[in-house]
């Protein structure tokens, strides 16, 4: 299977059964968690721009901001009835439909941000995105591996750790997934789930001590000020999923679909390009306010983990073909 192919919305079949477009000259509402003037704030209206402009005007863009329109599950259902038609989130929020897809960040596995676009390009992942549109009725635009988010992931903390032991008991923020609670709870944290937006004053209240999140995100969440001890430790890489309703994407015609996609093409390749310098400058900008800043060595991380998985998997409660395909996708085809 073509890679390309492995992402519902890129596939020759699928534009050649396209009904006329139903949605020209409408607007498209677009509803993402995140401040507008942070990194993938300024990205998702980017997006939403070059749209506007490579359809002419023909699409057009309500951008709402900071989970005004509802948060994850309530988005998400408002995809499916076509009432929102943009969502870009992590694509493991698909697996209150496809659980395996949870699997796809999978912490402390894959060997790098390589070998996990790999696996994301894979035949198995590309069946799980099959069966997301089969019973949601959600697809996504573009590859969203491509949409680089991070460019790597940190531990934001009010107290201060450097490994795993030190770590133990920490209460940590956790974002409504069964497999990263199990998996840090395995790994000795305290896990309490919360939304994003509460976290900031979760964390000040002493509800919580901690939260993972994107290098990229931290200052403009303003997580340093009350959780200034931040690590990096590389749980495991982010992309970002475009949701669509599908029958809103098929509605389309062939040409305004692939200006859609060009668009996300575009804003994905920005975001490659400028991750890593604003998240060089928003460590060292936290580190002036008085945050700081490490890079531990995770093998102690990985080896716990390796121990659940192996228990899972000996008990069959691994993916059909998971640990199958992250092997093979480990090293690069000739490599």
């Amino acid at each position: 299977m073509n890679k390309k192919l492995s992402f519902a919305l890129l596939g020759g079949a699928a534009l050649a059964v396209a009904m006329p477009s139903t949605m020209l000259a409408d607007t498209w509402r677009m509803s993402h968690k995140m401040p507008p003037e942070s990194v993938e704030g300024e990205l998702f209206q980017k997006f939403a721009d070059e749209v506007e402009e490579r359809t002419d005007g023909a699409i057009t863009f309500e951008v709402y901001p900071n989970e005004q329109l509802g948060s994850d599950d309530a988005v998400l259902e408002q995809i499916q009835l076509g009432t929102v038609h943009v969502y870009p989130e992590g694509i493991t929020y698909l697996q209150r439909w496809v659980p395996e897809i949870a699997w796809a960040a999978a912490p402390f596995l894959f060997d790098d941000r390589e070998h996990w676009v790999r696996f994301m390009n894979s035949d198995l992942v590309a069946e799980w995105l099959d069966k997301v549109e089969e019973e949601a009725g959600i697809v996504l635009i573009g590859d969203p591996t491509e949409f680089v988010r991070g460019p790597f992931r940190v531990m934001l903390s009010s107290e201060e750790f450097e490994t795993l032991e030190e770590m133990q008991g920490i209460r940590l923020r956790m974002h409504p997934d069964e497999l990263a609670a199990e998996a840090w709870r395995h790994l000795g944290a305290e896990v309490r789930t919360l939304a994003w937006t509460e976290t900031y004053e979760s964390i000040s209240r002493g509800i919580v001590d901690a939260v993972n999140s994107p290098i990229a995100l931290a200052e403009s969440m303003a997580f340093y000020e009350v959780a200034p001890h931040i690590v990096r430790h590389d749980e495991y890489s982010q992309g970002m999923a475009f949701m669509a309703s599908a029958t809103e994407w098929h509605a389309l015609d062939e040409e305004t679909r692939q200006q859609v996609l060009e668009a996300y093409d575009a804003i994905a390749a920005e975001s490659q390009a400028v991750m890593g310098d604003i998240a060089d400058e928003s460590i060292e900008s936290m580190q002036e306010k008085g945050a700081t800043y490490s890079e531990i060595d995770t093998s102690d991380f990985v080896a716990r983990m390796l121990e659940m998985y192996e228990e899972l998997d000996a008990e069959g409660e691994m993916p059909e073909g998971f640990l199958e395909t992250v092997e093979a996708t480990r090293e690069a085809e000739g490599g």
